[in-house]
């Protein structure tokens, strides 16, 4: 194939990408303005005046089109740079990775706003997305947990504290700070979250 015919076969599927970021990144908007309820497919389709066909076309349904915008957000910073913050756990402690996360969270409101809205429309059993937060919360846990016991094992946390409860606590001081935060935008996020560690993990902040 000459360079010239890959880069006609690459053009439509580089459109089609760039259409489903663009798609995602309305859907974020309307979902976390709205909640998924109130947020529609015409809605979406009207921020970027596209024909409602054309959203069916790239996600099929409201509900795998909400999939799709809660599994980018869960792995990115801005809403399309990766995030991965299981390796940073690893590398730097759970409290550094923590906090650097805390810090990228300031410029991504929408995507925090996003995650509040609809983690509090499903804890409804019969919402759609109620098993994926199940699930998440779950996930979260596990990870956190594998995390905390790492830098126990590295002589970060004190190896008497239980991984799983800290865990735990970690994600209740994290949500609630941040839902403060979006209540009301001068609340220091940081320095909240930096009192929970000096509160609870103090060891876990050496170095950071």
């Amino acid at each position: 194939m000459t360079e010239q015919q890959h880069t006609r076969a690459r053009g439509p599927y580089a459109k089609s990408a760039q259409r489903s970021i663009e798609i995602l990144d309305a859907a974020t908007t309307v979902f976390a303005t709205h909640g998924y309820r109130g947020g529609s497919l015409r809605d979406i389709a009207r921020e970027l005046d596209l024909s409602l066909t054309s959203i069916v076309h790239h996600f099929g349904t409201k509900y795998e089109l909400l999939e799709a915008v809660l599994e980018r957000a869960d792995k990115t910073t801005t809403g399309n740079e990766s995030f991965d913050f299981d390796a940073a756990c690893a590398e730097r402690g759970v409290a550094d990775a923590t906090l650097g996360r805390v810090r990228s969270s300031l410029e991504r409101p929408e995507l925090l706003r996003l995650f509040a809205i609809l983690a509090a429309e499903s804890s409804a059993p019969t919402h759609p997305a109620h098993d994926w937060f199940v699930e998440r919360y779950r996930r979260k846990t596990a990870a956190l947990a594998q995390a905390f016991s790492y830098d126990q094992e590295m002589g970060r946390v004190d190896p008497e504290r239980d991984p799983i409860l800290l865990s735990r606590l970690l994600i209740g001081a994290w949500d609630g700070i941040q839902l403060q935060w979006l209540i009301d935008p001068t609340a220091d996020m940081n320095a909240a979250m930096r009192a929970f560690f000096e509160w609870k993990i103090p060891e876990a902040l050496q170095g950071t």
